[in-house]
């Protein structure tokens, strides 16, 4: 099975706990990427205890992720995987992620939290290091679904052609006193086949309707 690497891009605040949100896109990668171990790397000191005991709350089985401080490319030394053994998701790449790719790569690699609107490319950032790179299509997804669709493909032996998306869906909030309350979303999702849903983590809509909630306070 293919390890998940998410070297992670975002400012941490030392003086804080690690995201809440971030926490739940995070989550959601391991319950996507079943069975397969979830290397989440480059984290500040304070953001590996934090993190690590969300996604224990969040019930993850610890023996599917690890929380680093050391950089990808630290890693790779360490444990001896070749540059060509990496698979970089990069939206720029020429090739689109395929079943095959399941047997050339040990690692994917993936930028996170890569969900800026518009974007900002901090991918670029590790496609100086020279990785072979696939892409999953023109429409920019969150990294959780990313992941998401790259083991469907990989593991599961999917085309990215046979996956149902939906683009920029609006998410309606759960809850009594918000049901003509809604936000739209700039992304790419994947749908749920029994729902027809798009499928986001678990906790991100009451997050994104609290989150509503707290932005109307400062007014």
């Amino acid at each position: 099975m293919p390890t998940y690497v998410i070297e992670h891009m975002e400012d941490d605040n030392p003086n804080s706990t690690f995201p809440h949100w971030i926490a739940l896109e995070y989550a959601q990668m391991l319950r996507l990427s079943a069975p397969s171990t979830v290397i989440f790397s480059s984290l500040s000191p304070s953001s590996v205890e934090s993190l690590r005991s969300q996604l224990l709350e969040k019930g993850m089985d610890q023996k599917r992720f690890r929380v680093e401080t050391k950089s990808v490319r630290e890693l790779m030394q360490e444990e001896g995987v070749e540059l060509g053994k990496v698979c970089l998701l990069d939206p720029r790449a020429e090739k689109v992620v395929g079943p095959e790719d399941g047997g050339e790569f040990d690692w994917f690699l993936f930028g996170g939290i890569l969900g800026d609107d518009p974007p900002r490319d901090r991918t670029g950032i590790l496609r100086k290091d020279g990785y072979p790179s696939r892409h999953l299509g023109p429409v920019q997804m969150t990294t959780d679904t990313a992941l998401g669709v790259t083991k469907l493909c990989v593991q599961d032996f999917k085309k990215l052609d046979e996956i149902k998306f939906v683009d920029h869906p609006t998410i309606k909030f759960p809850g009594k006193g918000y049901e003509n309350e809604s936000v739209e979303m700039p992304f790419r999702y994947v749908v749920d086949e029994k729902t027809g849903e798009p499928i986001l983590p678990e906790g991100m809509r009451e997050h994104l309707r609290d989150d509503m909630d707290r932005e109307l306070d400062d007014f």
